[in-house]
C-alpha cells in the first residue's frame, strides 16, 4: 500500500519548500535562474566614442533590407535579444533582414557619457546610419522602441530622411502633451518638467539602478504583482523559465544610466514644449520638423501602456503630414511590445511582413491599417475598457482598494488636463508689470531683450535661414554692434535711422539702439524715404548692403551692417559710408556716460511712418507705447517659450515691430525671421521652425493662401496683427484651420489698445487689452465733422451703435500737443483724441468705421467706408474691396472697386444680399470689379489711382445702387448721363 494520503501532501509541500529554496538561493548567487537561451550572435562593426554598433549573424548575412534597432536611452541594446530565437534579432534574421542595433554604451563607464547631449545621440545615429547604407550599398528601415524610437524620428527628419526606407516604432509618444505617461494631467507634467530641467537633472543624471527603481515605482501595482507572481511560482522552475530572461532583464540588467544634459534637452523640447508636433527642435543649431519625413511608418501602439500611450504615439499622423502612416494596435502593455509573447505572435512578424509589404514583395499584413485622424483625437472606448479592467485586475490581485483607482481612471480620461489656470498664472504677471509702469520706469525693447537672456542665456531667441540663435549669442552680437554704433557718434537720445530688410542684422540695430538709449527711426524703402528722413531729423542711417545704395543717395552718414562674411560694398568707398563689420569690437573703448538701457517709460523709444506723399505721418513711439503693445499682445495671445512667433511683417511697420517681434520677446517666445512673404517658403519655414504664431499686417496673409500647408496638418495656432479685411478673416480661417485670427487695433501715440481675443465676432476689433488706458466714445456728428456736446455743455458719451470718436488716457496724463483734450466728460479729466470713427455694440466690442478724414459726404449724408469693405469682404470670391470717394465734398459718390478670385462671377443680387444689413443711405453708389487694386507696402490697400481715374466706366461689372427699387443695377452710358452726368 502506498503512503497515506496526509503523508503524500506533506511530501508534495515539503518538495515544493526545497524546489522553492533551491531556486531562491540561485537567483540570489546568479541574479536569476539559468536558462537555456542564449544571446544572438553580432559582431561590433564600429566603435566611436558615442556608441557601439552591432551587427548580427556576421557570418550568415542575408540579402533583404538592413534595419537598424535604436533602444531607449536607460535601457541595455539587449532589449532586441533578450529571448534568444524568440527576440527581435533572431525573428528579424531569420525572415532575410539584415539586423544592425545601436548600443549607446552606460554613460557612468563611458568616457564623458554623463556630458552626453540629446544632439550629441541623433547626430551618432545619423552617422550611423550612413556607415549602414555605405556598408549595404541601400537604403536602411530604422526601429525603435520607446524614446529609441523618438530617436528614429528625430534623426531621420534631421536628415531630410535620406537615405532612410521606413521607420518602426514601438510604444513611441509624439505628442507628449496629449497624453503625458501614467494619467498625469498636461499642467503638472509641463511644471514638473520645467523645474526637474531647470534645478535637478541640469546638475546630474541618473544612475542605472536609480533608473530600475524609478520605472518600478512609476507602476508600483504591476511591480508587486509581478514580484508576488514569481514567488509564487518559485516552487516551480519549469513555469518560471520562459518568463525569466524577461524579468532579470528588468529586474536587474536591462538598465543603464541617463545623462543629465540629454534628459534636460527631451524635458525642454519634447515634453515641455511638445516640438515633436510643433516642429522647430534643435539638433546643434539646426531647427528639424517631423514634417521633413517623407518614407513610410508603421507605429505599434499597446492599447494599455501608461508610457506611449495611443492617443500620444498617433501624434505622429498629425506631426508628419508628408508620409503614410501606419498603425498596429495590440493589447499589451509598454514593454509588451517588444518583449514577451504578443511581441513574439504579433510585433515582430507583423514588422517583418510590413518591411516585405513595403518591399513590394508581400501583402499588407491585416493588422496593420493607415492610421485614422479620427482616432487621434480621443481614446476609444474599447481602449479606456481594456485599461481599466487591466488596472482593475492588477490592483485587485495585491489586495489594494479597486474603487477608488478605477474611479481616478475614469475621471482622468474624461476631463481635461489642460488648466486655465496656468494661463492665468503666465499672463496675471504681465498686466501687474504693466500697471506698474511710470514715466521714471526703465523699460525698453533692449531691457526686455537682456532680461530674457538673463534668465535662459542659452535658450533659442531667433531662427533665420535655417540655423538658432541662442539668447547667448544674439546678446554678444548686439553687444558688439552697440560699441559700432558708440565709436561712430550715436549717441542716447540721438535718432538714427535705420533702412533694413527683415533679416538678424536689423533686429540687432534696433536692440542696440535700444540699448544705447537711441531712437530707432525706421524707414521704409521707395520714393518717400527723403520725406522721411527730413521729417525725422535723421543725420545717421544704419542699413544693410541691399539698402546701401538707397540709404547713400538721403543720408549724411551711413553705417553698413550685415549682408553675410562674403559680401561686397560697391559704394564702400564712398566717404560717407562705414563698414561695422570690419570694426574689431574689442578695440573700442566704452565712454563713461553709457549705461546698458537707460531707457525710460517716458522717453521716445522709435520713429515710425504711415501713408505716403503729402499724407506721410511721424507716429512717434515711447518705450511705454512699445511696452503696451509687446507685454499686452504677448497676453492676449498667450505667447510662452514653446511658442514660435513668424514676424512676417516688416520691422518698419507697427505689427512687425510692436505686435510681432515685440510680443515675441516680451513673451519669451522664438522669433523666426523670413527673407520674403511667399507662399512655398512659408509652408518650409512653418513647419521647420515648428511655428505656432504668425504675424501680419493689412492684407500680407492673402498672399499665403496659395501655401501647400494643409488645415489641421500644421502647428499654427493663431494669426495676430492688424487691419485684415473680413473676407481674408474667413479664408485665412478656413485655409489654416484650426489656426485662430488675433485682431488688433493700437494707436501709435496714447493707450488705445483695441484687441478681439476670442475671434467670435469677425470684423469686430474687439475691447481694451488688460493693462492699456481708458477708451470712450464721444459721440460724432459726420455731418458736420463735430464732437456732439450735452445739455451740460461737456461731451457726450456715444450711445450704443452710434458713431464716436475714438478717445484714449494719454499717457502719464502728458497733457500737450493738439490731440489733447481737457474738460471733456468732466471738469478737468484729460484725453487724447484720435482720428477714427468707431461704434459700440451692447456687449462693449468696438467695430471700426473709418477715419474722420475718409468719411465720404453724399448728398444724401455722411457714409462710413469701413461697413462697405466688411460686408462685400464676405461675398464668396471676393478677394480686395476699397471704398473711395468720386466727386466734391456735399456731392461725393460713394465707390466701391472690388477685386474677384479666378473664375468667379459676381451679380447685383449677391452684391444686394450682402450690403442687406445696411440701410440704402449707408450704401455705395456704384460698385465695379477692377483688375487690380493697389497695396502699399505694408500691404494696406488704397484707391489712390481709382480715386484719380474718376467715375468708374460702365461695363459687364459695374452697378450702381437703384434707391427706388433698393437693388443694384447695371451701369449704364444712359445712365450715366441721367444720373451722373455731373462727375
Amino acid at each position: 500500500m502506498g503512503a497515506p494520503l496526509g503523508s503524500r501532501t506533506l511530501v508534495r509541500q515539503l518538495k515544493r519548500v526545497v524546489s522553492a529554496a533551491q531556486n531562491g538561493l540561485e537567483v540570489v548567487r546568479m541574479g536569476g535562474l539559468e536558462t537555456d537561451i542564449r544571446p544572438s550572435e553580432f559582431h561590433v562593426v564600429d566603435r566611436e566614442r558615442m556608441y557601439r554598433l552591432r551587427r548580427y549573424f556576421p557570418a550568415d548575412i542575408p540579402q533583404g533590407p538592413p534595419i537598424i534597432l535604436v533602444p531607449p536611452m536607460m535601457i541595455s541594446a539587449n532589449v532586441y535579444d533578450i529571448a534568444g530565437d524568440q527576440g527581435a534579432a533572431a525573428m528579424l534574421h531569420a525572415a532575410g533582414i539584415d539586423v544592425w542595433v545601436v548600443d549607446f554604451g552606460e554613460p557612468d563607464v563611458e568616457e564623458g557619457g554623463w556630458d552626453r547631449s540629446l544632439a550629441d545621440h541623433l547626430i551618432a545615429l545619423s552617422s550611423i546610419i550612413d556607415k549602414v547604407v555605405a556598408a549595404t550599398g541601400r537604403s536602411v528601415y530604422l526601429g525603435g522602441y520607446s524614446q529609441g524610437g523618438m530617436f528614429c524620428y528625430q534623426a531621420a527628419a534631421y536628415r531630410a530622411s535620406a537615405g532612410i526606407a521606413g521607420i518602426v516604432t514601438y510604444g513611441s509618444p509624439v505628442d507628449t502633451l496629449a497624453a503625458p505617461p501614467f494619467g498625469v494631467p498636461t499642467g503638472l507634467a509641463i511644471k514638473g518638467g520645467e523645474l526637474l530641467a531647470d534645478h535637478v537633472f541640469n546638475r546630474l543624471g541618473i544612475p542605472g539602478w536609480l533608473a530600475r527603481t524609478g520605472f518600478q515605482m512609476l507602476d508600483p501595482m504591476k511591480t508587486v504583482k509581478s514580484r508576488l507572481d514569481f514567488l509564487r511560482q518559485l516552487h516551480d522552475r519549469d513555469a518560471l523559465l520562459p518568463r525569466e530572461p524577461q524579468r532579470r532583464f528588468l529586474s536587474v540588467d536591462g538598465w543603464v544610466g541617463y545623462s543629465g544634459p540629454a534628459l534636460v534637452e527631451l524635458l525642454k523640447q519634447f515634453v515641455v514644449h511638445n516640438r515633436m508636433m510643433t516642429g522647430g527642435f534643435t539638433i546643434g543649431d539646426r531647427p528639424v520638423a517631423l514634417a521633413e519625413l517623407t518614407m513610410p511608418i508603421l507605429a505599434f501602439l499597446g492599447s494599455i501602456d501608461d508610457i506611449g500611450q495611443p492617443l500620444a504615439v498617433r501624434g505622429i499622423l498629425r506631426a508628419a503630414p508628408r508620409s503614410a502612416v501606419y498603425e498596429c494596435e495590440i493589447d499589451t502593455g509598454h514593454f509588451g511590445l517588444v518583449v514577451g509573447s504578443k511581441a513574439t505572435q504579433i510585433s515582430w512578424p507583423t514588422t517583418i511582413d510590413w518591411i516585405h509589404w513595403t518591399e513590394g514583395e508581400g501583402a499588407q499584413p491585416p493588422s496593420v491599417i493607415p492610421m485614422d485622424p479620427d482616432s487621434t483625437d480621443e481614446p476609444t472606448f474599447a481602449s479606456l475598457v481594456a485599461r481599466i479592467v487591466h488596472t482593475t485586475g492588477a490592483v485587485a490581485e495585491v489586495g489594494v482598494d479597486a474603487g477608488r483607482a478605477v474611479t481616478d481612471l475614469v475621471s482622468d480620461a474624461i476631463r481635461g488636463t489642460r488648466e486655465v489656470s496656468s494661463e492665468a498664472i503666465r499672463t496675471l504677471p504681465r498686466i501687474l508689470r504693466l500697471g506698474q509702469i511710470q514715466p521714471h520706469t526703465q523699460i525698453s525693447f533692449g531691457r526686455v531683450l537682456a532680461e530674457q537672456a538673463e534668465r535662459t542665456p542659452w535658450g533659442d531667441c531667433f531662427l533665420f535661414d535655417g540655423r538658432v540663435h541662442t539668447y547667448s549669442a544674439v546678446d554678444e552680437r548686439i553687444d558688439k554692434v552697440v560699441r559700432g554704433l558708440i565709436a561712430n557718434g550715436v549717441r542716447p537720445a540721438m535718432r538714427v535711422g535705420v533702412l533694413m530688410e527683415t533679416r538678424p542684422s536689423a533686429l540687432a540695430s534696433v536692440v542696440a539702439l535700444s540699448r544705447i538709449g537711441a531712437v530707432a527711426v525706421m524707414l521704409r524703402t521707395g520714393p518717400d524715404i527723403g520725406r522721411e528722413v527730413e521729417l525725422s531729423e535723421v543725420s545717421i542711417i544704419v542699413t544693410d548692403p541691399e539698402n546701401l545704395a538707397e540709404a547713400v543717395s538721403v543720408g549724411d552718414r551711413v553705417l553698413v551692417l550685415g549682408g553675410g562674411d562674403q559680401r561686397i560694398l560697391a559704394e564702400f568707398a564712398h566717404p560717407a559710408v562705414v563698414d561695422l563689420e570690419h570694426i574689431d569690437p574689442d578695440t573700442i573703448r566704452l565712454p563713461d556716460w553709457y549705461r546698458p538701457d537707460p531707457g525710460m517709460a517716458r522717453d521716445l523709444a522709435f520713429v515710425l511712418f504711415s501713408g505716403s506723399g503729402s499724407r506721410i505721418r511721424a507716429k512717434h513711439i515711447s518705450n511705454s507705447r512699445w511696452a503696451l503693445s509687446a507685454i499686452g499682445t504677448a497676453g492676449a495671445a498667450r505667447l510662452g517659450p514653446s511658442d514660435t512667433v513668424y514676424c512676417l511683417a516688416p520691422l518698419s511697420h507697427s505689427s512687425g515691430l510692436l505686435v510681432g517681434v515685440g510680443s515675441a520677446v516680451a513673451g519669451g517666445a522664438r522669433i523666426a525671421l523670413s527673407r520674403e512673404v511667399d507662399p512655398d517658403r512659408f509652408a518650409d519655414e512653418v513647419l521647420r521652425y515648428g511655428v505656432t504664431v504668425v504675424s501680419y499686417t493689412w492684407t500680407m496673409v492673402r498672399t499665403l493662401l496659395d501655401s501647400p500647408l494643409q488645415p489641421g496638418r500644421h502647428p499654427i495656432r493663431l494669426f495676430i496683427g492688424s487691419g485684415m479685411p473680413v473676407g481674408l478673416w474667413l479664408r485665412t480661417l478656413s485655409t489654416f484651420a484650426p489656426a485662430k485670427v488675433l485682431e488688433f487695433y493700437a494707436t501709435s501715440e496714447g493707450t488705445i489698445a483695441l484687441a478681439n481675443t476670442s475671434g467670435s465676432k469677425i470684423g469686430s476689433k474687439g475691447r481694451p487689452l488688460p493693462g492699456s488706458g481708458r477708451v470712450e466714445l464721444v459721440a460724432y456728428d459726420a455731418c458736420t465733422d463735430a464732437m456732439l456736446e450735452g445739455d451740460d455743455g461737456l461731451l457726450r458719451h456715444a450711445t450704443v451703435n452710434e458713431p464716436g470718436i475714438l478717445l484714449g488716457e494719454p499717457e502719464f496724463e502728458a497733457g500737450q500737443g493738439p490731440d489733447v483734450m481737457r474738460g471733456v466728460f468732466r471738469r478737468g479729466d484729460v484725453w487724447s483724441a484720435t482720428t477714427a470713427i468707431f461704434r459700440r455694440d451692447a456687449d462693449g466690442d468696438f467695430w471700426l468705421l473709418g477715419d474722420r478724414r475718409a468719411v465720404i459726404r453724399t448728398g444724401r449724408g455722411p457714409v462710413f467706408p469701413q461697413p462697405i469693405v466688411d460686408a462685400l469682404g464676405t461675398v464668396e470670391g471676393v478677394d480686395l474691396a476699397t471704398v473711395y470717394a468720386v466727386g466734391k465734398p456735399g456731392r461725393q459718390l460713394a465707390v466701391c472697386a472690388l477685386t474677384m478670385l479666378p473664375r468667379v462671377a459676381l451679380s447685383s443680387a449677391r452684391i444686394g444680399e450682402a450690403l442687406g444689413d445696411l440701410l440704402p443711405a449707408e450704401r455705395p453708389d456704384i460698385v465695379h470689379v477692377v483688375p487690380d487694386i493697389q497695396v502699399g507696402t505694408s500691404y494696406r490697400t488704397t484707391p489712390d489711382r481709382l480715386r484719380a481715374a474718376g467715375l468708374p466706366a460702365p461695363t459687364t461689372r459695374t452697378w450702381y445702387f437703384d434707391a427706388e427699387s433698393g437693388s443694384y443695377r447695371r451701369l449704364t452710358r444712359a445712365i450715366i448721363a441721367e444720373r451722373f452726368g455731373d462727375f
